[in-house]
């Protein structure tokens, strides 16, 4: 029996509805629409196209959004100065720098200036720190490690005692998303470019979350009957048939695997949608801390 379709575009579509919702509610009560801030350096063509997109979003759920762009030649102070300035804004609740940034810049200290109320991309140390710490709960999860929790608890998937495997280690995805399912109660093997036996260690696998970023990576016969295999990776193949000339994949062979799985993630329109739709909850629950009704009335 073929697998189970996760539809992220739908559930992500469902969830900005939501949030578009509450910004109604909040507005209504007198209080501020959310505000994001974006801070793009460079002219790096993926960054431009990511950040258009979060621009886009954020209207749609009547989310304020300010875009702010500095050249590639930008000083470390310069980026700092502008997060800086951005923190002391009340009007900004949230702020996104767009990674990667342009050769010579320090990521990490730029990231370590976002105010811990506003950082809605959940890279900040402190949130990281949190997450990996039991008991401990952080102000915002990374927006796509967000998202593949998310899908998975709307799908109904059972977590607590589960075996699960994360293919890949990346401080965006792999890693939050092992610390996110660590949380959850499942037993987690992260898999990497050093770790002996892949196939046979996701072949035990309740649940897999590949984010390799290696095209159609995971075969079929890798895959336990019946698990549940999100897949994050979006890569772009050679297509002479399409117009484009390539097409995209995800690092799961999904014909293959959707044949095993008992519900799997199609790429494109699976996690991808997820991400933003994470974003807009974030800047939602930024604007909510900034009321001053603390960490229960932020969710």
């Amino acid at each position: 029996m073929r697998a189970k379709l996760i539809d992220g575009k739908a559930i992500a579509e469902a969830l900005r509805e939501e949030v578009k919702q509450k910004v109604a509610e909040r507005v209504k009560k007198g209080l501020p629409a959310p505000g994001l801030a974006t801070v793009l350096v460079g002219e790096n063509p993926a960054s431009q196209v990511y950040v258009r997109m979060k621009h886009k979003a954020c209207q749609e759920a009547n989310i304020i959004s300010t875009g702010n762009v500095l050249p590639a030649n930008a000083s470390q102070a310069e980026v700092e100065d502008l997060v800086h300035k951005l923190n002391a804004d009340a009007n900004i609740h949230g702020i996104l720098v767009q990674l990667p940034l342009p050769a010579g810049l320090d990521e990490e200290r730029v990231l370590n200036t976002i105010s811990l109320q506003k950082d809605v991309d959940g890279f900040h140390p402190i949130n990281i720190g949190r997450l990996a710490q039991k008991g401990r709960e952080p102000l915002f999860i990374p927006a796509t490690p967000a998202g593949v929790m998310y899908l998975l608890e709307d799908s109904g998937v059972e977590l607590s005692g589960a075996n699960a495997v994360v293919l890949g280690r990346s401080n965006i995805v792999g890693m939050p998303v092992a610390l996110l399912l660590v949380k959850a109660n499942a037993t987690v093997t992260i898999c990497h470019s050093r770790t002996k036996e892949i196939p046979a260690l996701i072949r035990e696998a309740d649940v897999l979350v590949a984010a390799v970023g290696i095209p159609e990576f995971v075969r079929g016969d890798w895959v336990k009957p019946g698990a549940v295999v999100i897949d994050v990776g979006v890569n772009r193949i050679e297509d002479e048939t399409r117009k484009s000339g390539y097409r995209l994949v995800g690092d799961v062979a999904f014909d293959e695997v959707a044949e095993v799985a008992g519900a799997i993630t199609p790429v494109p329109g699976g996690v991808g949608p997820m991400t933003i739709a994470m974003l807009l909850h974030n800047t939602l629950r930024a604007a909510r801390l900034a009321d001053g009704n603390g960490m229960a009335n932020a969710a």
